[in-house]
């Protein structure tokens, strides 16, 4: 999320390896990126340690971009409730699936302009107002345009904005279950917003093929740790905190969404309709 231009498409792609968010018969590896003009849904296998899993990119188009972006949170908000509604009807059916399809929104990676400065009054309100109904892990895009001081500054000034915003970003202080879990996510906390660099360009560093981006004095590499956060974000998203992440999705964001539509509705009434939406996961 975020303006446009600040590469969201390029690191969803870099994420995963291959071209997950644009992946068409008419795109090529070396074509520049098309903008994205909509909110738009692509599935993908990944494999990790031998074990397959379907992740979901919901790739979404820069906002803030309009000289009035009153509100202009609310068509992702909308898509967030949406699925929310979606998983809610099926779970409601008298019928009911042994597996209800989950196109649940367990994570927004918010792209944070590096201004070197601070946030935007426009991030704050967004992050503010998606923060109740998803997980949110900021991300300073194209890393690489500061130095590494200006960076530590920044990020300290993020976090510090976040907070006297009053803003839970993931993983949410109040949901650690006890003191290791803490310390762990203290670490994770500490570290955010990740310094992020994308690129879906290979070039041959000490005789290695690496994922980079070409300046005029070197390659600034993505995966490694000592030019960008990169890897660390691809590890905390696939790795340590997936299962986390549609935990907390499940037991208090979904939960949040399911009571008040309980309660506005005096009860949903059960479906019985055979009618079911395909699910893209």
């Amino acid at each position: 999320l975020r303006n446009s231009g600040l590469g969201k498409s390029t690191l969803v792609n870099t994420l995963f390896k291959s071209q997950v968010s644009r992946r068409s018969a008419g795109w090529a590896r070396d074509e520049k990126i098309p903008k994205t003009i909509e909110i738009k849904a692509v599935s993908h296998v990944l494999e990790e340690g031998g074990v397959k899993m379907k992740l979901t990119v919901v790739d979404t188009p820069g906002f803030g971009d309009q000289i009035n972006n009153d509100n202009c949170w609310e068509p992702i908000s909308k898509y967030i409730n949406e699925q929310y509604e979606k998983f809610l009807k099926e779970e409601v059916n008298i019928t009911r699936k042994k597996r209800i399809p989950d196109t649940r929104v367990h994570c927004c990676i918010y792209f944070i302009t590096p201004t070197g400065h601070s946030l935007r009054s426009l991030d704050i309100e967004f992050m503010k107002r998606l923060s109740h109904s998803v997980n949110i892990i900021p991300v300073i895009a194209k890393s690489d345009t500061m130095t590494i001081e200006e960076r530590l500054e920044f990020k300290q000034r993020v976090r510090k904005e976040l907070e006297m915003g009053g803003i839970e970003v993931y993983p949410q202080k109040e949901f650690d279950e006890d003191m290791e879990d803490k310390s762990d996510n203290d670490k994770i906390r500490e570290a955010m917003p990740f310094a992020v660099v994308g690129s879906d360009k290979e070039y041959q560093v000490n005789g290695k093929r690496v994922l980079g981006r070409k300046t005029a004095w070197g390659i600034v590499e993505v995966e490694n740790p000592n030019h960008c956060e990169f890897a660390q974000l691809r590890d905390f998203l696939i790795r340590s905190h997936l299962q986390d992440l549609k935990e907390v999705t499940h037991n208090i964001h979904y939960e949040t969404y399911r009571a008040k539509r309980l309660n506005e509705n005096g009860g949903l009434h059960p479906i019985t309709c055979n009618d079911t939406q395909e699910s893209n996961l």
